[in-house]
């Protein structure tokens, strides 16, 4: 594989903080394997085996973390490096990191559920990393062995059908069919995220946008400030208290009142963008001004 076109690279760091960090761990960690007295050792204290769980429970993620060899290793970090920056500049480096250790885990649950024997390497959370990739910028072009350009959408579909295919061959019990590839674990690594990218898409930020954008008039009777908003702080029992009023007074005004049009203002569409930015972003990318504008709506309503 190679990297997407040459316009991306230029809008993508080729190594953002979190992916570099990655990288460094599982280098470090095999060259310490090589080198160190007993490091063989460190693979057998880090790798999952399936027997020893929930004893060694550790296990279920620092086996991301080593692997069986150079060429185990420079494949996973290969992927990571192509698929990794840009996710992670788009998430930042907070949700990416808890993204790739979720996909790690969705690899021990499959790997779990459908076979036995010890699990190690960093690829179900590179193939979550790479499905996130996939959902997001499905036609973007890589190049197969710098010489076959492929969808990335099409990469995604085409190998998880290979790892489902090979993983039922491995487990079936004919003669020489296992293999020392955890097949299923790559397979949950991609469920996991391809899930995680549909929950994340599925319009519950959209539904809150539409219920706040349009602010209420002084004539009109106050609408009550949807649960599902996020907070910029902890200040969960002060929103509760605003959303118990704001519903009681558009209880008692409701019928005395016809409710005006409505009009949107720029503190409306202001408001508008910044859901937008947590719903792309997440609450962690506002700035200052961004977290002062939804506690000055939250006041404005409770004030009401």
């Amino acid at each position: 594989m190679s990297h997407p076109a040459e316009h991306e690279q230029q809008e993508t760091p080729r190594l953002t903080p979190a992916v570099q960090s990655l990288v460094a761990i599982n280098v470090a960690l095999l060259f310490m394997q090589f080198t160190l007295p007993g490091g063989q050792d460190i693979l057998g204290w880090l790798a999952l085996d399936v027997t020893t769980l929930p004893a060694r429970w550790w296990t279920t993620i620092t086996y991301m973390f080593v692997h069986n060899g150079v060429w185990h290793l420079a494949a996973n970090m290969y992927a990571l490096f192509i698929f990794g920056p840009r996710v992670e500049q788009r998430w930042g480096s907070k949700r990416f990191l808890w993204f790739y250790l979720l996909c790690g885990l969705g690899g021990v649950a499959f790997h779990v559920l459908m076979r036995e024997g010890s699990l190690v390497g960093a690829s179900a959370a590179v193939f979550g990393i790479m499905t996130a990739y996939a959902m997001q910028w499905s036609n973007e072009e890589i190049y197969l062995f710098a010489l076959v350009p492929v969808r990335v959408r099409t990469l995604a579909v085409g190998l998880f059908v290979l790892n489902l295919v090979m993983g039922m061959i491995s487990a079936s019990p004919s003669p020489g069919a296992g293999a020392n590839v955890a097949y299923f674990a790559h397979v949950g690594g991609i469920l996991v995220a391809y899930v995680y990218m549909r929950m994340a898409a599925s319009g519950a930020m959209e539904q809150v946008r539409q219920r706040v954008a349009n602010l209420p008039e002084p004539d009109e009777p106050p609408r009550a400030i949807p649960r599902a908003l996020p907070r910029a702080r902890d200040r969960g029992d002060e929103v509760d208290d605003i959303v118990a009023k704001s519903k009681a007074i558009a209880a008692k005004r409701s019928a005395a009142l016809t409710p005006a049009p409505r009009r949107r203002d720029g503190k409306a569409d202001e408001l508008n963008r910044v859901l937008d930015k947590i719903s792309q972003h997440g609450l962690d990318s506002l700035t200052n001004d961004e977290r002062r504008l939804l506690e000055d709506m939250s006041r404005k309503l409770r004030d009401r």
